[in-house]
């Protein structure tokens, strides 16, 4: 995962920019459960620095030093927030703590980056030693069933542009994907162009790999790992997981 996100991380925060449809659900449910708050591939602080503006403790842990680097920048930038949030560069597979936490996050399809059953066994395993007795595990996740009933298809498609705060420039975001329906792994190539003033293109190649997730493997996968499902949901709004939703956002408790 590290490497990827090494490479990519300058364009992070642009490229994100407008992915704000579940801070919400992460407000409500900081409000519900209370802190401290454990966000788990914490990156640039997207939800972390959410949750700690308002107010809440927030505890992230990531192994890309690039991603973590422009968090401790933001920081830098909102110096009240130092109070209420800390961070690690930890490989969470082997993270331990004594701090027992009221929310355990993987958000916006951070599972996705664990792709074998053996790490995603030991990946909750080591959530649920950190979870109170009481507290809440929330993973959220694109739905499967709608990926893979799309066509396979070559085609470089054009993501979305946004604007580099760095350069100044317009960077293009496209892709190219092939999804192998039997180990469930997509395999995508993002392609950043980035437009020069001079009309030529600068292009940074990506490569990444994500796994999907049906509902009743994580279901078993956490039972495994000594979790109980409380409640599954088809978006960040709790609206019903059905046929045709966009999302699979988990709710687990200990069990």
């Amino acid at each position: 995962m590290s490497a990827f996100y090494t490479t990519v991380a300058r364009y992070y925060d642009a490229e994100t920019a407008d992915r704000t449809d579940d801070l919400a659900l992460y407000s409500a449910l900081a409000q519900q459960h209370g802190e401290p708050i454990f966000d788990v591939g914490c990156g640039t602080g997207r939800v972390l620095l959410h949750l700690a503006q308002e107010g809440y403790r927030v505890h992230g842990v990531d192994n890309d030093r690039a991603m973590l680097e422009r968090l401790e920048r933001k920081l830098k930038a909102m110096p009240h927030l130092r109070a209420n949030v800390t961070y690690e560069n930890a490989d969470i597979l082997r993270y331990q703590s004594d701090t027992r936490y009221s929310l355990v996050l993987l958000t916006y399809n951070a599972l996705m980056h664990f792709h074998e059953q053996d790490t995603q066994l030991t990946l909750l395993q080591r959530l649920h030693a950190l979870l109170r007795e009481d507290g809440l595990l929330v993973i959220d996740l694109p739905n499967a069933g709608e990926t893979f009933a799309t066509q396979d298809s070559d085609a470089i498609l054009l993501d979305r542009t946004f604007l580099d705060p760095d350069s100044g420039h317009i960077v293009m975001l496209q892709s190219t994907s092939v999804l192998d329906r039997t180990t469930q792994l997509l395999h995508v190539r993002w392609i950043y162009d980035e437009l020069l003033p001079d009309g030529t293109v600068k292009r940074l190649m990506a490569p990444h790999v994500l796994r999907y997730f049906f509902y009743p493997e994580v279901r078993l996968l956490l039972r495994a790992a000594g979790f109980e499902v409380a409640a599954v949901y088809g978006d960040c709004e709790e609206n019903p997981f059905v046929d045709g939703c966009e999302r699979m956002v988990i709710y687990a408790r200990l069990r």
